[in-house]
């Protein structure tokens, strides 16, 4: 993981006769409404479509021909970084994280799906809109705070199916339930959960899987 700031190859910066493009997605519609009169009152930003899920977002955005997209993490569906990990592959818009959320483990996976910045929602508008511009112009945006905090903990040490049987014990579903839910048997269940307690140096499947949520591993 970097944040080391590139420079972006445009010869003038945005104004308000060339704007930025941008596109929001977030599930709770007043929160999207809200986004979009703030960045209205930008001269130098445009909002050019919205979502309140994942389903079809690549092209929507693709369509929109928006130039930064702004991505909650929790939505219907598809989840946020899993769409901005299929979005950066296949346009060439820029993401930036907006989330509630303000954990470590989120940073992470939302840099490792190729998002460019991290924008937890409480943050000023001032910080939102700088971010925009500076993702735009080729630089990587994200809380100094919680990247030194990501330094300090580390990369997520659970595996996929590790953080699948934890999200499942988060519901304090027994471990029949798990084990069916996943397609895995019981044994392979227990398995996990005993490597996750060990990674997480927790004592039960209930402390780890709350652990983990709370780095935003999961």
């Amino acid at each position: 993981m970097t944040t080391t700031n590139t420079t972006h190859t445009a010869t003038t910066d945005p104004d308000s006769a060339n704007p930025i493009r941008v596109f929001l997605a977030d599930d709770q519609s007043l929160i999207l409404g809200a986004l979009a009169s703030l960045l209205t009152l930008e001269a130098d930003l445009t909002v050019v479509g919205t979502a309140t899920d994942a389903t079809h977002l690549t092209e929507k955005i693709a369509n929109s021909k928006a130039d930064v997209a702004l991505i909650d993490i929790d939505m219907p569906g598809i989840d946020g970084i899993t769409a901005t990990a299929t979005l950066t592959q296949n346009t060439g818009c820029r993401v930036i994280i907006v989330t509630t959320f303000g954990r470590p483990g989120y940073l992470q996976r939302a840099l490792d799906a190729g998002a460019r910045g991290f924008v937890v929602k409480d943050s000023p508008v001032d910080t939102l809109t700088t971010a925009i511009r500076d993702v735009y112009a080729g630089k990587t945006a994200v809380p100094l705070a919680l990247h030194d905090t990501v330094r300090r903990t580390g990369d997520n040490p659970l595996t996929e199916r590790e953080r699948d049987v934890l999200r499942e014990a988060l519901t304090g579903a027994p471990i029949a339930h798990i084990a069916t839910t996943l397609f895995l048997s019981p044994g392979t269940v227990r398995n996990h959960i005993s490597r996750a307690i060990a990674k997480t140096h927790t004592t039960t499947r209930t402390e780890a899987a709350t652990i983990a949520r709370n780095a935003g591993w999961l």
